[in-house]
């Protein structure tokens, strides 16, 4: 363990991120511009090695984890009593029952047209029928391919559609009328119900809500730091109880919103970003949990890298190190990456060299 004499450096240029060294009194903070060392201490230290790889600029948020996307499942059928109901967190795949109407099931395609009419022989081209032929492609319903998926409703479809029936155990028709079937983008994950099991329903009544089942994470950041994030950009998060995961920035906002606090005085504009997050393995279910986001607003690679509490104040101005030599070696800062304590530098220092810093 050598001595070494430390000094104040005041908050600048690497964000003004004040890095505490242990049980040290003295606080370390950064500066183009630092003060000369005044006051100085002996402060016990011990030696780094500088490394080459890659940091990254970042700020704090807090965001909302949850699930991507939001739906309201509408009955489009006749007029009925709803006897039954998915129920809320539940997951419901392709061909599953949304909700069912005098006892007649309601079931989930995958389509991202609505569907508005009904399907059969007689029905006109359109995109609708091609989304039909998918899923019944996708159910299995067309074992030998007889059907050709397009916009056509043929009698291969008919065939399709009748297998599809059998295997619900319905009317074998050949066709599908208009209420029998939602189209969603793809699973979905059954939110709160806009109505109750024993209520009545109609034509255009809401049933339930629901989203996707992919997690996500959504934060507002400020519209002046908009231009700093772009889709794809590095996320990492702490998760209640103080797991750590990664993701990415998936899409930003287009539209600012802004809001007013209690005393109705405006505040700053924000914009929604959503976020990809990989979920550690036996996490709990964190709908709508608080977590805590880092965003990477600046990546370097291969860069060499030191501890930013190897960085002293150059009585000539800028900074140096010490090396584990004892002699210095003057460098300059670059990035600041504040989740791993490394500080991009240039200068005297190549990869392999030791630095002091101060002992923990």
């Amino acid at each position: 363990m050598t001595v070494r004499r430390t000094g104040r450096l005041v908050a600048g240029s690497l964000t003004g991120v004040v890095v505490a060294a242990g049980v040290l009194v003295t606080g370390w903070t950064l500066t183009a511009k630092p003060e000369a060392a005044a006051g100085a201490t002996e402060v016990p230290t011990t030696t780094a090695e500088v490394t080459r790889g890659s940091v990254s600029q970042r700020f704090r948020l807090s965001g909302t984890y949850g699930f991507d996307g939001s739906w309201t499942v509408t009955h489009r059928g006749p007029a009925g009593v709803l006897t039954g109901l998915a129920a809320a967190g539940s997951r419901v795949s392709r061909g599953g029952v949304l909700y069912r109407v005098d006892g007649a099931a309601i079931r989930l395609l995958h389509g991202d047209v609505p569907a508005y009419r009904d399907l059969n022989v007689g029905t006109t081209d359109g995109a609708d029928v091609r989304q039909l032929e998918r899923n019944l492609r996708a159910l299995g319903m067309d074992p030998d391919h007889e059907m050709a998926v397009d916009t056509d409703f043929t009698a291969a479809t008919a065939a399709a559609v009748r297998r599809l029936q059998k295997k619900w155990g319905v009317t074998r028709t050949g066709g599908l009328t208009l209420g029998s079937i939602v189209f969603l983008p793809g699973e979905i994950r059954v939110g709160e119900p806009a109505t109750s099991v024993g209520a009545g329903t109609g034509p255009d009544q809401p049933v339930l809500t629901g989203t996707t089942t992919r997690r996500v994470v959504t934060a507002q950041v400020t519209a002046e730091r908009q231009n700093q994030i772009r889709t794809g950009d590095e996320v990492t998060y702490v998760l209640p109880g103080g797991a750590r995961t990664k993701g990415r920035v998936l899409r930003i906002g287009k539209v600012a919103t802004s809001a007013t606090d209690g005393e109705g005085n405006a505040q700053q504009a924000t914009v929604d970003v959503t976020m990809s997050i990989e979920v550690p393995a036996g996490s709990p279910d964190y709908d709508q949990a608080s977590v805590q986001v880092s965003l990477a607003t600046a990546v370097r690679a291969n860069v060499l890298t030191v501890p930013v509490s190897a960085l002293m104040a150059d009585p000539g101005g800028g900074y140096r190190v010490r090396l584990a030599s004892g002699a210095y070696a003057e460098v300059k800062p670059g990035l600041f990456d504040e989740a791993t304590g490394l500080v991009e530098v240039t200068g005297g220092v190549t990869a392999g060299d030791r630095v002091e810093v101060p002992q923990r």
